[in-house]
């Protein structure tokens, strides 16, 4: 019998503990439109909102999973925003009605 786990067994147990790294998305904003009209994030992610058009843009949400607003902001700029919770946030821009984004965020 062996008085200490295994290497393996520690290194899994440690991997298993550490939390995993958030990722970032990038969605333009070009042609009064979003570069995808669906994505699906993990918690924790983070959606960087970069206005490619040469006018503002507003992007905002309501939804119950993510409630912000960026506030206008032109081109070349870019706002960020953490998917801290799971659910579904429907992305829009107050600026183009008809510019409209889901995103699903899983846990």
């Amino acid at each position: 019998m062996r008085p200490f786990p295994s290497l393996l067994a520690t290194v899994m147990a440690v991997v298993a503990v550490l939390p995993t790294q958030a990722a970032e998305y990038v969605v333009n904003q070009k042609g009064k439109s979003f570069s995808q009209r669906k994505l699906v994030v993990q918690a924790g992610d983070t959606v960087r909102f970069v206005n490619d058009d040469p006018f503002n843009h507003n992007v905002f949400s309501l939804s119950d999973a993510k409630s912000f607003d960026l506030g206008s902001y032109g081109q070349g700029l870019a706002k960020t925003v953490v998917m801290d919770k799971p659910g579904a946030v429907e992305v829009e821009c107050a600026v183009h009605p008809d510019m409209r984004l889901d995103i699903e965020v899983k846990k």
